[in-house]
């Protein structure tokens, strides 16, 4: 609730601004807007875009993908795991064979949505890109599905895998555990791991080769103008084409 009232606080703070003639200095890169601020959500004060709503995430993955750091595989198979994030369909429903998918896809207004449970994931050289941001932390066991995920790559075919961080290592559960245990534990309560930096020995294990690209790392001025936030765990499958 407290985090519900930040946020509706924070973005009818900006809408005043702007109401007002504020000046619009920052932008969006998931709605390409101009904007006076973002709004705050928990423990960000510049978690979402006052347009679109894009979270920092989501802001991130645009403009590693506008700055060509990150190629969407156009003429590729790409499966999108959890599609909440409108530009990110946008930018990928591109592809020759986009598969939009969650385990409730009933939840989704994304055409063409199917039910995927990555646990029992088998589809194996299918993919030229996989995409999930915050679904990791829900799985009952990621090794599992790190598997899953890497036997239905082609070779040379990548994942990005955005999760919650924290600094301390992963600490992992179970939907054993109560939901308001969970959620005071992981922060949801629908999560089952809170995960650290050691998430990237986890995708390594799997049989991946690894890039963490942080946006720490990115020119502070952009990252300022953007709020840009958080890290992608980007994968690749040995082989292929790069």
């Amino acid at each position: 609730m407290a985090k519900a009232a930040g946020k509706h606080l924070t973005r009818a703070m900006l809408a005043a601004r702007k109401a007002m003639g504020a000046r619009a200095n920052r932008a969006c890169p998931a709605c390409g807007k101009a904007v006076v601020g973002f709004f705050r959500y928990g423990g960000n004060a510049e978690w979402g875009c006052p347009d679109c709503g894009a979270s920092p995430r989501e802001r991130l993955m645009n403009h590693l993908i506008a700055t060509n750091v990150l190629r969407v595989p156009v003429e590729g198979a790409i499966l999108h795991m959890a599609p909440n994030e409108g530009s990110l369909v946008r930018r990928f429903s591109a592809a020759s064979d986009y598969v939009p998918a969650d385990l409730d896809p009933g939840r989704y207004s994304v055409p063409g949505m199917r039910q995927v449970d990555l646990m029992a994931l088998a589809e194996a050289d299918r993919y030229d890109l996989f995409y999930a941001s915050h679904v990791m932390e829900h799985v009952p066991d990621d090794h599992h599905v790190l598997r899953n995920i890497w036997r239905a790559l082609k070779p040379g075919g990548e994942a990005w895998l955005i999760v919650p961080l924290w600094d301390k290592p992963t600490e992992d559960g179970s939907f054993d555990i109560p939901p308001r245990e969970r959620e005071r534990r992981f922060g949801q309560w629908d999560h089952v791991r809170q995960y650290g930096p050691d998430f990237a020995d986890r995708i390594r294990a799997a049989g991946f080769d690894l890039e963490e690209i942080d946006a720490s790392g990115i020119d502070a001025d952009v990252r300022h103008l953007f709020a840009l936030d958080d890290r992608l765990f980007r994968a690749r499958k040995p082989g292929g084409t790069a």
